[in-house]
């Protein structure tokens, strides 16, 4: 009997060793962030110590209308105040994480009755039990019990650990989603605040040239009566300066538009957009300082947050791996039975308690085991690529914006130039059409060029401080 045992104890004790075989994780490598280039700009040298990505966005932004935007902003947007709930649920399931660590306590009561078949064991015990002299086991036999339950499923391969790292790993997370919320956020107030003073003051040109065509048409008619122009001359000037008042009423209608948009990014109703468009094509926009492309891993949110999710998903691959593991509970019991109510005072009598320890792994079916390791695996390479392509696009992202700043500073100056240019032609162009020198053709040709220029102008100023505003971004720059 003896040998029988040790037979039996040798074979659940090979069973568990089979059980504990589990496949190992793919390793990967991070090239990406290895290789990360030590310059966004070959040709240039950056400096580590200058970085406008680390300014407070109150430093950045000066314009205390688009400020005030901003920190209307901040309050109100629903996207943030959803992703702000993102953050209470990755907060709970950390908690929720960490409770499995620590034993379960219950407490509860019961009662119930039952009748056992007479000639069963255990109706031939009860009939054959006398509780006290003379009195027999009652039939049907009650039971009423009450107290305490304990449940601990012990951490013996730190599974549970795993699992709780894994969700603090992913709470954190979302809170760098946040940052960058706030930082995508901060960056369409400020575009979207330029777009609108860009249709302000492209609104005070197309007035101009209105009342500039109005003055036309009427030399026209003038010099029609003299005989000096034709009908032709005056329809054309007709058909210009409806075509510029329709115009206007594009521009407003985009106005309204934008307002609404910017009202939208606030959480609110429409209302007018408190702003001072005559300062607009004086503004200067500020330097931007890029650092050093190895400086984004720490300043970008986003790239913050795809790393954080890499690590959580590392630690759920180790957690899968540990299922394969025999797992150790405890249960034990603490309370009062009897098949009396009476009963259950008499101490120590209707104390009854139990202790029990179970030590088991999975065996035969692992299907689903091993799927759900395959999945955390899975789920690992697709969280490295997600992490690598965050990076690259952060670093395109600030190499493009560089060369566009430089571009559009050449693109607003050589604007800038044609736009003087145009406007002393149109006014030699109105004088010699008072004097008959020239036709009408020559003067509404100057005119929309300089129209056009004028327009033109205006978008390079307002694409010369969007550019700055997005480089900012980013650089991880708007969330701190």
């Amino acid at each position: 009997m003896k040998t029988y045992n040790k037979y039996i104890a040798a074979i659940a004790l090979s069973l568990v060793l089979a059980s504990c075989k589990a496949p190992m994780a793919t390793v990967i490598k991070d090239e990406v962030k290895e290789n990360i280039p030590q310059n966004f700009n070959q040709e240039e040298q950056q400096d580590a110590n200058n970085n406008s990505g680390t300014t407070p966005w109150r430093q950045f932004f000066t314009d205390p209308n688009l400020v005030s935007l901003i920190e209307t902003a901040l309050k109100n947007n629903q996207e943030l105040m959803i992703t702000l709930q993102e953050i209470e649920i990755a907060k709970s399931g950390v908690l929720a994480k960490k409770g499995r660590l620590t034993p379960t306590v219950s407490a509860g009561i019961g009662a119930g009755v039952k009748k056992a078949g007479r000639y069963t064991s255990e109706g031939a015990g009860d009939a054959s039990t006398e509780i006290e002299p003379g009195k027999e086991m009652p039939d049907p036999l009650g039971n009423f019990e009450g107290g305490l339950m304990a449940n601990w499923e012990v951490d013996i391969w730190k599974k549970l650990k795993t699992e709780k790292e894994s969700a603090v790993a992913h709470y954190l997370s979302t809170v760098e989603g946040k940052n960058f919320v706030l930082s995508n956020l901060i960056e369409e107030v400020a575009d979207n605040y330029y777009d609108l003073l860009a249709l302000d003051n492209q609104l005070d040109i197309i007035q101009q040239y209105i009342r500039l065509q109005q003055k036309a048409l009427e030399i026209s008619k003038i010099q029609k009566e003299a005989a000096a122009a034709t009908e032709l001359a005056v329809k054309k000037f007709e058909a210009e300066l409806a075509k510029s008042k329709a115009s206007e009423y594009t521009i407003r209608q985009s106005i309204t538009e934008k307002e609404n948009q910017i009202n939208a990014l606030l959480g609110r109703y429409p209302q007018p957009i408190v702003r001072t468009k005559e300062s607009f094509m004086s503004t200067i926009a500020p330097t931007v300082y890029t650092g050093i492309p190895s400086q984004l891993l720490a300043n970008r949110p986003d790239i913050k947050q795809a790393e954080l999710e890499l690590k959580s998903s590392k630690l759920d691959v180790e957690a899968a791996r540990k299922e394969f593991y025999p797992s150790l509970e405890i249960s034990a019991t603490l309370g009062l039975e009897a098949f009396k109510p009476s009963y259950l005072v008499k101490l120590p009598e209707s104390i009854a308690s139990s202790l029990a320890g179970e030590l088991a792994g999975p065996l035969i079916n692992k299907s689903a085991i091993k799927a759900n390791f395959q999945t955390a695996d899975a789920r690992q390479i697709q969280a490295l690529y997600e992490y690598d392509k965050t990076i690259l696009n952060a670093y395109l992202d600030v190499a493009n914006l560089m060369s566009k700043v430089k571009n559009i500073d050449q693109y607003y100056q050589l604007k800038s130039q044609e736009t003087k240019a145009l406007d002393e032609s149109i006014d030699i162009a109105n004088q010699l059409f008072r004097n008959s020198r020239a036709d009408y053709l020559e003067v509404l040709l100057n005119q929309r060029d300089a129209l056009d220029a004028k327009m033109e102008l205006i978008e390079a100023k307002q694409k010369q401080l969007s550019t700055v505003v997005d480089i900012y971004k980013s650089l991880g720059g708007g969330w701190k």
